[in-house]
């Protein structure tokens, strides 16, 4: 593959052929924050939080570090006012899902992000696809996945599959920014396996 320069923070960055911009940073130790991104799955681009500004034969744009290929010649800004604005928005929204969560406190003290912004709504989780994507491309069990569609959507495990694969793996819930996952495993366990102790009384 043939290597291709571009230029990352004023930094001249030498990269390969088809590698992301978010690649391409990593390598030469840029940070980019990222929260739906692992480096055993496929680029997916959810969360949007690696966000970054390009400028590229006199357009600037804002793109996914992710996703977005890098080109000859391609600007790359990780911080900018743009940058720290969207990423600032993004932050606010997933606190109001997910308000406890320590990765997600993290990135709001770097960034300034006020956590009463938007109205609390308890799902926990932030929807990045990681323990779904997980399941699916490396452990090939697809033990959990998403639920209904826009502001319903959700993820939770597949309790047939879940009883089989999941009470000896749970490697999904590393992954997880949130700590939604534990959560939603021990429900499905639950509903899937309820205790005896919990079975209602027969009445005599």
């Amino acid at each position: 593959m043939s290597e291709i320069l571009l230029q990352i923070d004023g930094r001249e960055v030498e990269a390969r052929e088809g590698m992301t911009i978010l690649e391409a940073a990593q390598s030469v130790g840029i940070g980019i924050p990222t929260l739906c991104h692992h480096e055993k799955l496929e680029p997916y681009g959810a969360c949007r939080i690696c966000t970054v500004e390009v400028e590229a034969r006199g357009r600037t744009n804002l793109v996914a570090a992710c996703l977005y290929p890098v080109e000859k010649n391609l600007v790359v800004r990780t911080r900018s006012e743009k940058v720290d604005k969207t990423r600032k928005m993004l932050l606010e929204l997933m606190l109001a899902h997910a308000p406890e969560a320590g990765e997600l406190q993290d990135l709001a003290q770097e960034y300034g992000v006020d956590k009463a912004r938007f109205e609390k709504e308890s799902s926990f989780c932030i929807l990045c696809g990681l323990c779904v994507r997980y399941c699916a491309e490396v452990k090939k069990k697809n033990a959990v996945g998403f639920v209904d569609r826009g502001a319903r959507r959700e993820i939770n495990f597949i309790p047939e599959i879940a009883s089989k694969e999941c009470w000896n793996c749970k490697e999904c819930f590393s992954l997880c920014p949130t700590e939604a996952l534990q959560a939603s495993y021990l429900l499905t366990e639950a509903l899937a396996f309820p205790s005896p102790s919990f079975e209602p009384e027969s009445e005599e």
